[in-house]
């Protein structure tokens, strides 16, 4: 049995959740792997999934499509490459607190927005806001990641980026209402978030084993889709204290159409991705000319 790891990442459980249905079912064991699924480690804050495959650690990670184009345009280049998407639309928008006085993007200006300190996305809210008539001029802190939804619900920082099928769901589990803000409706397109992340010489020396657990991992996603109580059931001991008091069920029941079909499940659409690499380059966040083939790896789902 071959061990393969996996590096999740920070966003959900419930982006997860065919990771972890895949190896509940035996699916990854009937293709003779034995997955190991790296959990974010608080401690290890400064490593990221994507940095432990660059590391050696782990064989794939997820990661947002953002941190390929980084690691393909940095000074010491990484071959990173997305060999998968996880879902077919972005579930993720900037958010205010609905009580606040900040109800489209073009009112973040003075406001203070909580960042990720993802490598655009400081610059993407600064779009967005003009993109909606506004200045774009706003206040920009960088809090433990861990901790930024709750300095949005305590009202210590007005705005951030949150999965409406996690911290969405915790907030309406917790009766607060939100403004939300789809990247979509003000002009930026989407860059797919997650995705599974690796190395294209580890991929193109290990086809057949990326392929396989590709396909385990499909099988856990739609497996999740069609039996949302069981796959509930199988993610609620991952689930850290913090997120207790979301409704595992309710977030499976918004998530898992996204998920897609067995046609289309991971795959990432060049249209979208060139879409995506065209508006970094056309607004100037990415000088770089950059092609999907160079940053997809496709065939093996």
């Amino acid at each position: 049995m071959k061990l393969f790891k996996v590096a999740l990442d920070w966003t959900a459980n419930t982006n997860h959740t065919g990771f972890f249905v895949a190896r509940e079912k035996g699916y990854y064991h009937e293709i003779g792997l034995e997955v190991e699924l790296l959990t974010p480690d608080v401690d290890e804050y400064s490593l990221t999934p994507a940095k432990r495959v660059e590391l050696g650690e782990a064989d794939c990670a997820l990661c947002p499509f953002e941190s390929i184009v980084s690691y393909r345009t940095k000074k010491d280049v990484f071959d990173a490459v997305a060999i998968a998407a996880i879902f077919r639309e972005d579930l993720s928008a900037i958010v205010t607190l609905g009580d606040s006085q900040l109800k489209r993007p073009s009112d973040l200006d003075g406001a203070i927005y909580a960042s990720y300190q993802a490598r655009y996305e400081d610059e993407i809210v600064r779009h967005m806001i003009k993109n909606d008539g506004g200045n774009g001029v706003f206040e920009i802190v960088y809090p433990k990641k861990l901790g930024i939804w709750e300095t949005i619900v305590t009202k210590k920082y007005d705005a951030t980026w949150i999965f409406m099928n996690w911290e969405g769901i915790q907030a309406k589990n917790r009766g607060v209402s939100l403004n939300e803000f789809r990247l979509a409706d003000y002009g930026i397109p989407y860059g797919y978030s997650p995705v599974v992340m690796t190395s294209r010489k580890a991929v193109a020396e290990n086809t057949i084993d990326y392929s396989n657990f590709l396909r385990a991992t499909k099988k856990g996603y739609l497996f999740a889709q069609g039996n949302l109580k069981e796959a509930v059931d199988v993610i609620t001991p991952y689930v850290s204290e913090q997120d207790r008091d979301i409704d595992l069920l309710q977030s499976q029941e918004f998530t898992a159409p996204y998920y897609g079909t067995v046609d289309n499940w991971g795959v990432l659409e060049k249209e979208k991705v060139g879409a995506y690499l065209n508006w970094l380059r056309r607004t100037g966040l990415e000088p770089q000319k950059l092609g999907f083939d160079s940053l997809v790896f496709e065939g093996l789902v």
